[in-house]
């Protein structure tokens, strides 16, 4: 996971901790809180990046809806002089998803508040951000390791390779591959999706990724040895075959395999291959509540949370694809 550091000890002023009942958070500390949350949410957003970003409808019910454009036939049929032929038509689908919210908080005492010894709001923020960025970042992720186009890793042991059709085949020898690789890229090329800045992405666990890294050597390129390495996304580690690959611990892991070992998902994807509801504009929210909020008479409780809108769609199969596979560290992983 990527690190950022940001300084919420702004969060520690003493207003914000020692409140009464009758206080209310100005609406510039409000839109600052939500801000922050959001900031230090956004690291463990890495599968939620990619997506066509939609803003939650203000006050349009439950329902988002993604756009998808296809592809317009060639042109083949040589023009005629001095005649204006037919012309044709822009043709956009709607495919709808339904928005759902999530959210906890934490329940501090004032007792805490007066004796602990680092600042407790600020402590809380960086958990619940923590907490909502994870919990958005699978919503998508749940959505999108779901597709349709899906590699399988072979067996292989010494020069043999055993071909696998299913999850519950894949073992601890099916290593990712440099091939595989470029066999997912090359099935994107040939269904024309489009490319994120020039590449495709993969979202990778950093297990798969040390497999593919030993194996790829020279071939694979490091984020160090970018030209531009101030361009890297959220989380990128290296390129390889053209796929800018994105590290994270949260890439789908199931315990399916063979003899219940664990098969991790790397999903290589391109540009509009799903939708997902944007943090910004009523995504996220965070809540502050001061000492002496609904059954408190004697302002024992405060507390700190969250809310949140999200949802996730999978627009375009074709422009995804799912690699399954074993690693060296098979034996021990557990399911996420």
């Amino acid at each position: 996971m990527t690190d950022y550091i940001f300084n919420i000890q702004c969060f520690a002023a003493g207003e914000q901790v020692n409140t009464t009942a009758t206080d209310t958070l100005s609406a510039e500390m409000k839109t600052f809180y939500d801000k922050t949350l959001i900031t230090l949410a956004s690291p463990y957003l890495v599968h939620d990046q990619f997506g066509q970003k939609r803003d939650i409808p203000k006050n349009g019910g439950k329902i988002i809806e993604f756009r998808k454009f296809s592809s317009l036939p060639k042109a083949l049929t040589p023009l005629t002089e001095g005649v204006t032929p037919t012309g044709n038509k822009l043709n956009v689908s709607s495919i709808s998803a339904t928005v759902e919210q999530y959210g906890d908080y934490i329940e501090q005492t004032d007792l805490l508040e007066l004796t602990a010894v680092d600042n407790t709001i600020v402590e809380a923020t960086k958990q619940l951000a923590s907490q909502a960025g994870l919990t958005m970042d699978t919503i998508v992720r749940n959505e999108i390791v779901g597709g349709t186009n899906v590699l399988y890793c072979p067996k292989v042991s010494g020069s043999t390779e055993t071909a696998v059709t299913s999850r519950s085949a894949i073992d601890k020898t099916s290593l990712l591959r440099v091939k595989d690789v470029f066999k997912a890229a090359a099935e994107l090329k040939a269904m024309n999706a489009p490319k994120i800045d020039g590449y495709y992405v993969g979202i990778i666990h950093p297990y798969v990724a040390y497999d593919l890294m030993q194996e790829a050597g020279n071939q694979w390129m490091d984020v160090q040895k970018y030209a531009t390495p101030e361009n890297m996304l959220k989380g990128e580690i290296g390129c390889l075959g053209g796929v800018r690959f994105v590290e994270s611990t949260e890439a789908k892991i199931w315990n399916e395999g063979a003899s219940n070992c664990a098969v991790f998902a790397t999903m290589i994807i391109g540009a509009d291959a799903y939708g997902v509801t944007s943090v910004n504009g009523g995504g996220v929210e965070h809540i502050v509540k001061q000492k002496g909020y609904g059954n408190d008479p004697l302002n024992q409780r405060s507390s700190i949370g969250w809310k949140g809108l999200k949802t996730a769609k999978r627009l375009v199969e074709e422009y995804m694809i799912r690699i399954e596979s074993g690693s060296t560290f098979s034996a021990t992983a557990k399911a996420n």
